[in-house]
């Protein structure tokens, strides 16, 4: 759906972005994270036509943004971190408006703006003026501005930022709705918000892409050891002793309290041995209480990426 091919931009007296490389399938929730000056909105940008690269390749669903911009941006939706709405026009006429200049037909307009209406909770506000909507209903309208046309690819970026508490919730939850029909590239600086709606993550930090991952293999990608924490009933040299037969174990540590012994299993080269464990301490019979894996959080992978210093960082 969306190729980004060894795109860099450069600037005269500040630091742009570099070799950015990655690709979307269709139906991905994509989360695309990195601090401030990173180039999150620079990559963004040149992804929905606004800005050029210096060099590389973009293209949407095989239509290139260099040879052939409007047709690819009329595949794309986006929600810059402030939506673009005039405070003047009504729900209704706005939505019209953007229906018009993104190529709606006329039969169909009305159509769309009765389903972004109701899709995006905007019902009994459609004759409001913009000026007079809450920030999160602003927010809803953002977003229904960005998927009024059908696109393919839709383009988020910091859609909670701003909104109280309950409007995170609410505009979350839209979000995952939309996930399900579109593919996602989601640009934020709160961290859960990823764990919550993507399967996959994107961090960069100084112009460049320092991981792409799935969010269940964080840790590998840092290179950690898999550990798991396990609880099981009987004394610490038997349990041990019964255990050590897993030829994918590479460290134990015990730690007996009364009649139970607290293990920390560390694997070789990040096997799954959890039922090996299992059926060992079972046919053993030791009562397994508690197994679980120790988890590498998104907040760790993202400090550790993106604490390096660099003198002269500039806002991208």
């Amino acid at each position: 759906m969306l190729e980004v091919k060894d795109v860099s931009k450069l600037y005269s007296e500040r630091r742009g972005v570099q070799h950015i490389d990655f690709s979307m399938a269709r139906g991905e929730v994509v989360g695309f994270l990195g601090p401030n000056g990173a180039g999150k909105t620079t990559t963004m940008r040149m992804i929905t036509g606004y800005l050029h690269p210096t060099s590389g390749s973009i293209s949407i669903d095989g239509i290139s943004m260099a040879d052939h911009g409007g047709m690819a941006r009329s595949k794309i939706g986006y929600l810059p971190e402030s939506p673009p709405l005039y405070p003047d026009m009504t729900v209704k006429s706005y939505l019209g408006f953007v229906a018009d200049i993104r190529g709606v037909s006329v039969r169909e307009r009305s159509v769309r703006i009765s389903e972004m209406v109701d899709r995006l909770g905007l019902q009994g506000r459609e004759n409001q003026a913009i000026r007079g909507l809450s920030k999160g209903y602003k927010q809803r309208l953002g977003l229904a501005q960005a998927i009024i046309h059908k696109p393919d690819l839709l383009v988020l970026d910091e859609p909670t930022s701003g909104l109280d508490p309950n409007q995170i919730v609410e505009i979350r939850q839209l979000i995952r709705e939309l996930g399900e029909q579109h593919t996602v590239l989601l640009s934020t600086h709160i961290l859960p918000e990823v764990n919550t709606l993507c399967n996959r993550v994107i961090i960069i930090h100084q112009g460049q892409i320092v991981l792409d991952e799935l969010p269940e293999q964080l840790g590998t990608a840092l290179g950690q050891e898999s550990k798991l924490h396990l609880i099981v009933k009987g004394t610490a040299a038997e349990v041990v002793e019964a255990i050590t037969v897993i030829p994918e174990i590479a460290h134990i540590e015990s730690e007996s309290n009364d009649q139970e012994v607290h293990l920390q299993v560390t694997a070789k080269e990040q096997a799954d041995i959890r039922e090996a464990l299992f059926f060992t301490l079972a046919n053993a019979g030791y009562p397994l209480l508690e197994m679980k894996r120790e988890s590498t959080s998104l907040e760790d992978v993202f400090t550790r990426l993106t604490t390096e210093e660099e003198s002269g960082d500039a806002q991208i």
